[in-house]
């Protein structure tokens, strides 16, 4: 009786920690400011990659970083994969792929590639009254030495 008693003690204990630890951690995005809007190189919509939200500390900015997937120029750091981020100042990173079928993989442009559209952007901005939205627009400044788009780095 002892014995089954103190089974049941620990198996309570287990699924109160369990529960804690769930508690504690959340839901993964729903933390921080949720972030959606457009993303656009040279003036036309991303086909898939990946924005981040990184707090900027140099101007006393902490928190995790948010992030969200690009699919036809549009992310949303709400949706699954996604990550919300504190509001404030902010280095904002955006890597784009192209379609497939631009990368010589075929036809459809349905499918995306692993070729970079541009090297990783990033800018310095302040989203501290952003409201959830910002939009961006990955600028060009001249092919690299790879044939590349260049971008600027924090212009």
């Amino acid at each position: 009786m002892l014995r089954t008693h103190l089974a049941s003690v620990r198996n309570l204990a287990l699924g109160l920690l369990v529960c804690t630890t769930f508690a504690i951690a959340g839901c993964g995005n729903s933390s921080g400011t949720q972030y959606s809007g457009s993303v656009t190189f040279q003036g036309q919509p991303i086909p898939s990659g990946k924005i981040y939200f990184q707090p900027d500390s140099t101007q006393g900015n902490s928190g995790q970083t948010g992030y969200a997937n690009i699919k036809d120029g549009k992310y949303d750091t709400s949706s699954d994969g996604g990550m919300g981020a504190p509001s404030g100042p902010m280095i904002v990173a955006v890597e784009g792929f192209a379609p497939a079928s631009a990368a010589g993989a075929g036809e459809g442009g349905d499918e995306v590639s692993n070729v970079r559209m541009f090297p990783r952007f990033e800018k310095a901005v302040d989203l501290t009254s952003a409201n959830g939205k910002f939009d961006i627009d990955v600028p060009v400044v001249a092919p690299t030495a790879t044939g590349q788009p260049g971008v600027m780095v924090n212009p």
